[in-house]
């Protein structure tokens, strides 16, 4: 009698992180953004930079072109008031906390509970990329982490 993975369906590989960082690249100057955001970032949280930092964003993506004309929408706005605020657009990919219903653009990117993560990633990965070549510095759900390891030195 089975008795392992019961509730388990079947199971696929998930693609590398290096596979996916071939197939959709970050730039240059995406990757210059990145390095100067994150510096603002931890210049505001250590306040050496009077600026207010504001994250602002839908509560998870499901439509990446949506998000991606929010953004185009909100990058002038961020310009104008650059002098006061550091606005980075909040783009989060999961849903953690949800224990019925969809859990996110990366685990269920057609929204019919078939699990496409492998898609989910590649939509998520090239919104980001989008999003950087606007010019624009996005905060994935999964960023804020790492700065706050980076900052604990």
């Amino acid at each position: 009698m089975k008795t392992d993975d019961l509730r388990i369906v079947k199971t696929r590989p998930l693609l590398s992180p290096a596979i996916l960082a071939e197939e959709i690249p970050l730039t240059d100057a995406a990757s210059t953004r990145v390095y100067e955001a994150r510096r603002a970032i931890e210049a505001i949280l250590d306040q050496k930079d009077v600026r207010l930092l504001v994250i602002v964003g839908p509560c998870s993506v499901h439509d990446t072109k949506a998000a991606l004309e929010y953004a185009t929408k909100l990058k002038p706005v961020a310009d104008a008031l650059s002098e006061t605020l550091l606005i980075i657009m909040r783009v989060y990919f999961e849903k953690p906390r949800t224990v019925v219903g969809w859990k996110g653009l990366i685990n269920d990117p057609d929204l019919d509970e078939s699990y496409h993560i492998n898609k989910g990633l590649r939509l998520a990965r090239r919104l980001l990329a989008d999003v950087w070549r606007w010019g624009f510095q996005p905060g994935p759900s999964f960023s804020i982490r790492p700065l706050a390891n980076s900052m604990q030195t």
